[in-house]
């Protein structure tokens, strides 16, 4: 059980206001999906952070004043993104990307960058090396394929996908040429995120064990019957 807080206790009115709040957020998610324009629409991803901003607000409260707490849980509140505070219209947009791959297969991922390599013809060079130095072959297929053709056709080069993650963040406008090639991902601020679209394999396993959960409580109902019936 969370310790109780030191900070003054919240007024019923405070809880009652958030409660509020938690029905409006619910109406604006509702509302968000209805009118859903595709898999990736920034307004039911952002009416899905506040509204779990807003049932953890109240779960706070409600527990501060009440030393209660709520029947639920909102997935991914508590790496929810920050506030946006980024431009209402932004002029420039950056897209932050991470894509980690494990080299399952050495040997394919040698044998795909010499096949490019010989296409090429180079007679020296990391590409005439590629067949036999795997960050050759790195610097070779990268260098030749799009990074969205590799994830796409990952296996075919050896390669085994781990998480990954995309960032749209906003700007004023367009930065100079050549001004953050030292640092790119130096500046990245998660309060000028519009959206984000994490995968991850933690996440089927999550599932997984919310259905091993309700797996082994449907069990237990069935043996808890089964003793009723054989004592009648």
């Amino acid at each position: 059980m969370r310790p109780m807080s030191d900070a003054a206790q919240p007024t019923a009115a405070e809880v009652r206001a958030a409660a509020e709040a938690v029905k409006a957020a619910l109406d604006r998610h509702l509302a968000a999906v209805e009118r859903r324009t595709g898999d990736d629409d920034t307004a039911v991803y952002e009416a899905f952070n506040a509204l779990a901003a807003a049932a953890e607000a109240y779960d706070e409260l409600l527990y501060d004043r009440y030393d209660e707490v709520t029947p639920f849980e909102i997935p991914g509140a508590d790496g929810a993104l920050p506030p946006y505070a980024g431009p209402d219209e932004p002029h420039a947009l950056s897209l932050l990307i991470r894509r980690d791959y494990a080299v399952a297969e050495p040997q394919r991922l040698l044998a795909q960058a010499r096949r490019v390599a010989e296409i090429d013809g180079e007679a020296d060079g990391p590409a005439a090396r590629a067949g036999v130095s795997p960050l050759a072959a790195l610097g070779v297929l990268f260098g030749e394929f799009e990074p969205d053709e590799i994830a796409s056709r990952h296996k075919e080069f050896g390669l085994e996908e781990g998480d990954s993650t995309l960032w749209v963040t906003a700007a004023e406008e367009l930065p100079e040429p050549g001004e953050w090639l030292n640092a790119p991902f130096e500046h990245a601020d998660p309060e000028r995120i519009v959206c984000r679209f994490d995968v991850s394999s933690v996440f089927d396993e999550d599932e997984d064990e919310h259905e091993d959960e309700h797996e082994d409580e449907d069990e237990d109902h069935d043996e808890e019957g089964g003793a009723d019936g054989s004592d009648s």
